[in-house]
C-alpha cells in the first residue's frame, strides 16, 4: 500500500485501533491528514497528480464511499458507465451496440481535471439535498478542506477531491449526476419532440461527393 504523509500501515490496525476512530468521530474529533500529492505519467506526456490518504483515512473514506453509494447508486442514470461497480467501458459499449443501432453521430466531451475542480459548495449542497445528518456532512466537508502535502509543503484544497481517495470517484458522480438528469429529462425532451429537420443540402451534396470520390478510388484500385 503506498502510504500517506505518516509511516502508518495496515499491519499496525487493530480493533482497539478501530474504537479509537469510532470513538472520536462520535466526538466529532476526527482530523484528517493531508493527502501526499505524488505523480504519475500520462500518455499526452504530462503527469497527473494523485493524493495518497494515510491508512486511517483510507479505512474511513471506504466508510463513507459505502455509505453514499448505498443511497446514491440506485438513483443513477441508467446511461452512466464510470466509476460505477460492475460498470465501466464494456457496459458502455454493450449499451452502444444494443441501443444506438440508428446513431450516425457522436459528440465527444471531456471535463478537464474533473476531480481538481469540483466546486466544494456546490458539491455539499447536493449532498445537503438527500443527507439530514450535519454530522456526516461536515465529516466530508472537512476531508475536501484536508489539503495536501508537496515537498512537505502544506497546500489548501479550495476545490476539487484528490485523484487518487477512495471516495472521490463517488463524489463526482453524485455532482455529475445532476448533468445526467438535464441532459436526459431537459434536453433529449427539448430536441426530439416536433418535426424532423430536414437535411441540409450542402452537408447532403458535399457527403454524396465524398463517397462517389471513395467509389472511384476504389474501383482505381481495383482495376490496377
Amino acid at each position: 500500500m503506498t502510504k500517506g504523509v505518516t509511516n502508518e500501515t495496515p499491519d499496525g490496525m487493530s480493533l482497539e485501533k478501530i474504537d479509537t476512530i469510532i470513538n472520536t468521530l462520535r466526538e466529532e474529533k476526527y482530523r484528517w491528514k493531508p493527502a501526499r500529492r505524488v505523480y504519475i505519467p500520462k500518455k499526452n506526456g504530462k503527469r497527473r497528480p494523485l493524493g495518497m490518504p494515510t491508512w486511517s483515512d483510507k479505512l474511513l473514506q471506504e466508510v463513507i464511499r459505502s455509505i453514499l453509494e448505498a443511497y446514491f447508486e440506485p438513483q443513477f442514470s441508467p446511461h452512466s458507465h464510470g466509476f460505477r461497480p460492475d460498470r465501466g467501458c464494456h457496459t458502455a459499449l454493450r449499451e452502444i451496440y444494443q441501443n444506438w443501432s440508428g446513431t450516425t453521430w457522436f459528440i465527444e466531451g471531456d471535463i478537464s481535471a474533473c476531480f481538481d475542480k469540483l466546486d466544494h459548495q456546490l458539491l455539499l449542497n447536493t449532498l445537503q439535498e438527500h443527507i439530514h445528518d450535519g454530522r456526516f456532512i461536515n465529516l466530508i466537508q472537512n476531508l475536501l478542506k484536508a489539503g495536501y502535502l508537496e515537498d512537505w509543503q502544506f497546500h489548501k484544497t479550495h476545490s476539487g477531491t484528490p485523484q487518487g481517495g477512495i471516495v472521490s470517484p463517488i463524489l463526482a458522480n453524485i455532482l455529475l449526476d445532476k448533468l445526467d438528469k438535464f441532459v436526459e429529462n431537459v434536453l433529449i425532451p427539448k430536441y426530439t419532440k416536433g418535426k424532423t429537420r430536414k437535411r441540409n443540402p450542402f452537408t447532403r451534396n458535399s457527403i454524396s461527393s465524398h463517397i462517389e470520390q471513395g467509389k472511384k478510388g476504389i474501383t482505381k484500385e481495383q482495376k490496377s
